[in-house]
């Protein structure tokens, strides 16, 4: 063996001997539920927290390491992205080491620009910095949301983010406002604000908040800590011309133990202060609608403030006190007054092949709403029981009255609408053990709806009095009803699954009083016929079980619901020869799937067959006279449909970046037992549902892309949506099919490229494309819309233009088009905190409104008088 060839062996054998002297360390990194963790770090660390050997986990968890040196205080170290750090000391009797890793909430690093608005992530949390985005022209909080990317706000105070509709509106973690949030967005002076908080998966129940599998979004305010020490708000006082006036007063506390937004506002100058008491939820009793109208009045494609005649008066009160950190008690109350006036005309045309129905009306309403409620809800929220209690009284009386011409026969209408409710809804949620739960849910509501519709002089006299004149007519309707709604829950929570039961029942009673009185000569009253009375009885037993299993990891959340029913229905009208009713067991079953693509990626699909089945609106036979001009009644058995409904999206966002995007679409099949139909002359509308299969198709997609600019500090966003439908009508004894598709394409920006210069845009374009299939009788409606704002400032001076531009087009018919332009002037006196503006709405005195409105088979042009120009004078003193 010559001598280099031994020096190597003896090399690799000192090898071979140090590598066998060395120690090998090994285990396996785990989280919380016991699922392997892929890729984590471990490191072994000296006493100086010096890193003397690394390696990583494989897609087991599992690793292998080399103790290069054996030393006192040596450490080993699994760390990675999402969770808590781990550490365990080396020990020479221990060569395996298992890890058990948290997951931690992390805040990812803010990028840190010069002059630029930055965003920061922690968990399901996005926070926006207001002054980022606020300028010195914005007064309410809402001003600064909609220019946030991936945040729309719409002109009622609603919330969407990312193409989600935002459920709750939190101030400093509490839920003041309930649903109807639109007070907070429009009267929460943004320089209060420090950050809004966008929270994805939001879970307000303590006791669910470790399995939780909610999707819903809710907002936060966190508020400056200057802004908690003291009451603020403002109190504005405003004249102008032709005699108008715009007062109110605003006052907001929100110390840690009290919190409360309250406000006062009146004027008659079309600003609809009513769209605060708009709820965003969802009713725990949905019950029928109003029977009667005062006609088919359509609303004006403009923002409010631009057909609003109104005279109104306003109190919102919202009040919240805290006994502790998880006791509270929340009492909302508001009462709305108001009175409102339109004057339109219309000119309709429905086509039915070889058949043309058209009518010309004319109507002056005069509308008075009163709306009063209050509703009182004691929460408790601990990490062990959770108890609810909404206690909750409403009256809503409506007067209408309208002078009407339809085809040159005029009548005087005036429509009484009262509405009274009174509910309690109770849910208590308790834990059974550390991970099992039991909830407890009662609702209970009673209601009445009494509506009057009389007409003078009497209308239709060949059907309703055998040709002969005569003075009027009285329409009286009544539902009043009973509905409760009982169960109990119980869930068990093991590992990454949750398993729940139900067991419940609802009852609902109801009862349709009905009767059509016509006045012969101003004092002889009489009924017109047994066929125009109702005395129907309805009662709805529903029985109900379900069974539901939710899985849930950092990344899946599934759950999949099988709710089974046993409905018992049975109504009666002796008056009409009906008894009848209908047992039926239902099964709705539904799948909802939520998977993260990435840390800040997510797809949702779902699944859901639903059995519906009518109520008491589908089954009474007596004719009701609608209005002055439609009669509707049923001849057919309780309708029931069932639905095929599947949905789809993708949320997409980087926000450091601040870019967001969404991709959504819906498909839905409707199979029905009983159809409505329409029996159409040049002055009457007469509907009755029959027994007859049919099926409804509709799609609908929707895209949209949020971005900030940040060279140019500018918010764009690009929206665009389609929608189409199939289904049937039935009228004048034809059946035809009818096709449906809808386009809509908006693009805006909020722009603040110049500190003292604000620029804001918006386009809307819409087309509605219609088709009779058989007869190829078609329809079509083309829109578009502008709406652009300067506001300009210059030291303590504001100036403010904004124009809205509104095209109508349609095939054969004249093009509408309109120009309005507001213009207004602010002077800020900051010793005594007021400012003084001067405002001109509708600077070109537009006082004519023409609208186009377009269905399957049926063009209507509407023309309303509107505001013309207003000059206001105000002062605004804020505290």
């Amino acid at each position: 063996m010559n001598k280099p060839i031994c020096l190597c062996f003896i090399i690799n054998l000192l090898v071979c001997f140090s590598a066998l002297a060395q120690k090998q360390l090994k285990g396996k990194v785990s989280d919380a539920n016991g699922k392997p963790v892929d890729a984590c770090i471990i490191n072994i660390k000296d006493q100086e927290d010096n890193i003397v050997n690394y390696t990583r986990t494989n897609d087991k968890g599992a690793f292998t390491l080399t103790l290069p040196k054996e030393e006192a205080g040596l450490k080993l170290e699994a760390k990675i992205l999402g969770y808590a750090t781990e550490t365990l000391d080396i020990s020479a009797q221990k060569d395996s080491y298992n890890f058990i890793l948290k997951e931690k909430e992390m805040e990812l690093k803010t990028v840190e620009i010069k002059n630029r608005p930055s965003l920061s992530y922690n968990g399901d949390t996005l926070n926006y910095r207001v002054s980022d985005f606020s300028d010195k022209q914005d007064r309410s909080i809402g001003d600064v949301l909609k220019k946030m990317p991936g945040v729309t706000v719409e002109e009622n105070g609603k919330i969407s983010y990312n193409g989600k509709d935002v459920k709750n509106l939190y101030i400093d973690g509490d839920n003041l406002l309930n649903d109807k949030y639109g007070i907070g967005t429009k009267s929460i002076p943004h320089g209060a604000v420090d950050k809004v908080q966008v929270i994805e998966n939001d879970q307000p129940i303590k006791m669910l908040q470790k399995n939780n599998n909610s999707d819903d979004v809710a907002i936060n305010l966190q508020i400056k800590d200057d802004a908690k020490l003291k009451m603020m708000g403002d109190i504005k006082a405003g004249l102008g011309l032709p005699e108008k006036f715009d007062g109110s007063f605003n006052g907001m506390l929100f110390k840690k133990d009290t919190k409360f937004v309250n406000s006062i506002k009146g004027n008659n100058a079309g600003i609809d202060a009513s769209s605060e008491l708009t709820s965003f939820g969802f009713a725990a009793n949905p019950k029928p609608s109003a029977f009667l109208s005062a006609g088919s009045v359509g609303v004006p494609t403009l923002p409010a403030n631009r057909t609003l005649f109104n005279n109104l008066g306003i109190a919102n009160l919202n009040n919240l006190f805290k006994f502790n950190k998880d006791l509270q008690l929340r009492a909302n109350m508001h009462y709305l007054y108001d009175k409102q006036s339109m004057a339109y005309n219309r000119f309709s045309e429905t086509y039915l092949g070889n058949q043309t129905i058209s009518y010309q009306e004319t109507q002056y309403n005069t509308l008075q709403p009163q709306r009063l409620k209050g509703q009182f809800t004691l929460n408790q929220n601990k990490e062990n029981t959770y108890l609810n209690n909404a206690l909750t009284a409403e009256y809503n009386p409506i007067k209408t009255i309208s002078n009407v011409v339809i085809n040159q026969i005029a009548a005087n209408q005036v429509l009484r609408q009262e509405m009274f409710d009174f509910s309690n809804d109770l849910n208590y949620r308790f834990k059974i053990s550390k991970n099992n739960t039991l909830n407890l849910y009662s609702f209970i509501d009673k209601s009445a709806q009494p509506e009057n519709l009389g007409i003078s002089p009497g209308i239709n006299a060949d059907i309703l009095n055998n040709n002969q004149p005569y003075a009027g007519l009285n329409q009286k309707v009544n539902i009043p009803a009973f509905y409760t709604n009982n169960y109990a829950a119980i869930s068990f929570a093991k590992g990454q699954f949750t398993h729940s039961y139900k067991l419940g029942l609802n009852y609902q009673n109801q009862t349709l009083n009905s009767n059509l009185i016509k006045n012969l000569d101003g004092s002889t009253q009489t009924e017109v016929d047994q066929s125009m009375k109702n005395d129907l009885n309805w009662n709805k037993l529903n029985y109900y079980a379900e069974s539901s299993v939710e899985y849930s990891t950092g990344r899946t959340k599934a759950n999949l619901a099988l709710p089974l029913s046993w409905i018992d229905i049975n109504y009666k009208d002796d008056l009409q020869n009906v008894n009848s009713g209908l047992e039926k067991l239902i099964f709705n079953p539904v799948f909802r799937l939520q998977q993260k693509v990435g840390r800040e990626n997510e797809f949702n699909i779902n699944y859901a067959f639903r059995n519906n089945v009518g109520n008491i609106t589908d089954v009474y036979h007596g004719t009701i006279l609608k209005n002055y001009r439609s009669f509707f009644s049923n001849n057919a058995p309780l309708s029931e449909s069932n639905v095929h409904n599947f949905g789809g999206s993708f949320n997409y966002k980087k926000a450091v970046k601040m870019f967001f995007a969404n991709l959504g679409a819906n498909y839905s099949i409707i199979n029905n037992n009983t159809i409505s139909s329409y029996q159409l002359t040049n002055n009457t509308q007469e509907r009755i549902v029959l027994p007859l299969k049919n099926t409804v198709r509709s799609l609908n997609t929707t895209a949209g892309i949020s971005k900030y600019l940040f060279d140019i500090s500018t918010t764009v966003n690009l929206n665009a949506s389609y929608s189409n439908s199939s289904f049937n009508q039935l009228q004048n004894n034809v059946l035809l099919p009818y096709s449906s598709n809808n386009y809509q394409y908006k693009f805006g920006f909020e722009s603040r490229f110049i500190k003292s210069l604000s620029i804001t845009y918006e386009g809307l374009f819409n087309q509605s494309f219609n088709t009779a299939k058989q007869t190829q009788v078609k329809t079509s409606f083309n829109q578009f819309k502008q709406n652009a704002g300067v506001r300009y400032s210059i030291k303590d001076i504001s100036f403010f233009l904004n124009t809205d531009y509104l095209l109508t087009y349609q095939k054969d018919q004249p093009n509408l088009s309109y120009v309005f332009a507001d213009f207004s002037v602010r002077y800020r006196i900051a010793k005594i905190k007021t400012d003084i503006d001067f405002v001109v709405n509708n600077l070109f005195n537009v006082k004519k409104f023409e609208a186009i409105y377009v269905s399957a088979n049926n063009y209507s042009n509407g023309s309303y008088n509107i505001p013309g120009r207003i000059g206001l004078l105000k002062a605004t003193f804020n505290y």
